[in-house]
């Protein structure tokens, strides 16, 4: 028992992510199924489309995505999150002593961290297993072009780049803003 507690202890960033996704799930996985669609129709899932509807396009889903750091970032408020942001880019005696106590922390915590990241990327890679399996070991991408439902024009990268942008990029996105409040010690212990 001991063991398994000083294992979630030293994965606690990923632990967290995994709750704060959990607990916030409508809101993570909107702004990523933004992202989703809008990367589908660049990829002419629906029929080609012109130049100025791509580059609109990239430009909604870049916004959902950086609205999906600032949520995480401001623990579910987006308006702290990019606070947060401007406050380090402006204040350079905060700046200075955010880098020193992220510096302090990585010293002092650089074996936990190393977990943490160790978690992630075998977690990323999983996903990404899952998501490469579905687009090429299954009938989905063939059974979705058949039923009309995507264009002739698309190519397995439309599902590919679906399921990234509703699973991995939004982990990422989270685990990111997690690691950055765990290193400034403003990670709050639980989510309530």
């Amino acid at each position: 028992m001991n063991t398994a507690t000083n294992v979630l202890r030293s994965l606690g960033c990923t632990v967290y992510a995994f709750q704060f996704i959990k607990v916030n799930f409508l809101p993570i996985f909107g702004l990523g199924l933004v992202a989703a669609f809008g990367r589908a129709i660049q990829l002419k899932a629906f029929g080609p489309i012109s130049p100025l509807t791509h580059t609109s396009l990239e430009v909604v889903i870049e916004s959902a995505r950086i609205l999906l750091f600032f949520y995480a970032l401001g623990l579910t408020n987006v308006r702290t999150g990019f606070t947060k942001l401007a406050q380090f880019v402006k204040d350079k005696a905060g700046r200075s002593a955010g880098w020193r106590l992220a510096v302090k922390n990585l010293r002092e915590r650089w074996l936990t961290m190393l977990i943490n990241f160790v978690a992630f990327l075998l977690i990323a890679w999983l996903f990404n297993a899952l998501i490469n399996h579905i687009a090429y070991e299954t009938c989905l991408y063939i059974t979705l072009q058949s039923r009309q439902l995507l264009s002739e024009h698309s190519s397995e990268w439309v599902l590919i780049l679906f399921f990234k942008n509703i699973s991995v990029i939004p982990f990422t996105l989270i685990f990111q803003a997690i690691l950055i409040l765990w290193l400034t010690n403003r990670l709050p212990t639980s989510l309530t």
